[in-house]
């Protein structure tokens, strides 16, 4: 499959959250994840905003994800 569903920061959130992982604390519009095993990631949540394609990547790398494991929980 080739590049990166658009998905806000509220979206992208709640699919981590199914994936196990859970929010330690925010900052600002900042969510802090950290899953059981010890894999951490932020995502920004900006109204109207989508998570762009190199910070997507980047925190599918963090959590240890690929982009179909990614849209299976799409």
């Amino acid at each position: 499959m080739s590049g990166f569903p658009a998905l806000s920061g509220k979206r992208l959130v709640r699919v981590l959250e199914q994936l196990g992982f859970e929010v330690v604390r925010t900052k600002g519009s900042h969510f802090f994840l950290r899953q059981a095993d010890g894999r951490r990631t932020v995502v920004p949540v900006h109204r109207g905003e989508t998570i762009g394609r190199g910070l997507l990547a980047k925190i599918l790398r963090d959590c240890d994800l690929s982009q179909d494991d990614l849209r299976r929980y799409l």
